[in-house]
């Protein structure tokens, strides 16, 4: 039996894990939900998988829920903390957006658990800190993004120094293929219609931006210990090959398969073991193409910025990750146009200049200035 908590369970990765897990059967088990403000999907999963706790953001919300006699809905944000370090969790799954998630993983991995991370901006703000913790509590880390989940799969067994590249395949967004589209002009509603995946709102935006890659670039470079000169984008946007690596030898793997995220959750949940799984087997009796081309960085300058923050160190992943959501969340309530997405990002970074990350403190420290000097900054655009 493998006792499993889900941190995001309402969000799409959290419903595609519980997908995953109706289709594992009885040896896999939920004992733990957390989720933000959507008391009623935590209440239905509650009562389906039936856990030993359930948390919510919105707690008093969750009050008004029937939920079953034997779960017990956790008091605070400390409870949650101290409910995924028990004895009784094997699994912690994070896929909680943006910073909340940081001090329940970063518990769970000085428990020793294994990690499946979802959620790319905790490496992005912690990354020294959460492959410290998990080299001195011997926790794995596996990556749920479809992408770092290709790369784990292509390294596992060989030693980071036969790395050559490691190379991220990325879709391109609506936009990276229509010249046509002024990204000054674009719409929430055009930004939203991704070409590939069915992803919650604001990473779609991200991937619309190409800001999402450059989060995948300095999670990679945490995850596998590689520099920032190893680490490359290619736009495939058919999203077959998940992502490559090229070794010293100048052999290159790549880890395909249909656009499905049930894949990687599958994998990170039963792994070392290849179970039977829920993926569509891929048809080659019909033709395939698949296509390949290199970012237009003058266009969506992300991967720049991203590049930028991996040589920078400190607290630069932080504030690019906070000086982003802040901006994403002014492009959805119109107060600025897309493409000023990235500039509010590097001028927050222009502004704040380097910042230590040696502790938890410093780096919520520099979220939070962060999102202070991007408000600022939008309160003058």
């Amino acid at each position: 039996m493998k006792t499993i908590a889900i941190l995001g369970s309402t969000g799409s990765i959290g419903t595609n894990s519980l997908k995953v897990i109706r289709a594992l059967g009885k040896k896999y088990r939920i004992v733990g939900l957390a989720a933000g403000r959507n008391t009623t999907l935590l209440a239905q999963q509650a009562a389906e998988f039936t856990p030993e706790w359930i948390y919510a953001e919105d707690r008093e919300g969750m009050r008004l829920k029937t939920i079953p006699p034997q779960c017990r809905l956790l008091g605070d944000y400390a409870e949650l903390c101290d409910a995924v370090c028990s004895a009784n969790v094997d699994v912690v799954l994070c896929a909680i957006v943006g910073t909340a998630g940081l001090r329940p993983v970063l518990t769970a991995i000085e428990a020793g658990k294994r990690i499946a991370l979802a959620s790319k901006e905790i490496l992005v703000m912690a990354g020294n800190l959460v492959t410290a913790a998990a080299r001195r509590s011997k926790a794995m880390l596996l990556p749920v993004d479809s992408e770092h989940c290709a790369i784990f799969q292509c390294i596992d067994g060989k030693s980071h120094d036969d790395i050559r590249r490691i190379i991220l395949t990325c879709s391109g967004g609506p936009f990276h293929d229509r010249k046509e589209f002024d990204l000054s002009t674009v719409t929430l509603e055009q930004t939203l219609h991704h070409p590939t995946w069915n992803m919650g709102r604001k990473i779609t935006i991200d991937s619309a931006t190409l800001m999402n890659k450059g989060l995948e670039m300095i999670e990679a470079q945490w995850l596998f210990s590689q520099p920032a000169s190893r680490i490359e984008v290619v736009i495939h946007p058919q999203s077959i090959i998940h992502s490559m690596v090229e070794f010293q030898d100048g052999s290159i793997l790549a880890q395909m398969g249909y656009p499905d995220m049930c894949l990687p959750i599958h994998y990170c949940l039963t792994y070392p073991q290849r179970l039977p799984g829920t993926a569509v087997n891929m048809d080659f009796t019909q033709a395939l193409t698949m296509t390949f081309e290199p970012p237009d960085i003058e266009r969506f300058p992300a991967l720049r910025i991203a590049k930028q923050v991996m040589n920078c160190g400190g607290a630069a992943g932080s504030i690019f990750n906070a000086a982003n959501e802040v901006a994403v969340q002014a492009f959805i309530e119109s107060r600025i146009t897309f493409d000023r997405i990235p500039v509010i990002v590097e001028e927050t970074l222009d502004r704040l200049g380097t910042l230590p990350a040696a502790t938890l403190d410093d780096i919520l420290h520099a979220d939070t200035f962060a999102r202070e000097t991007a408000r600022h900054l939008l309160g003058r655009a």
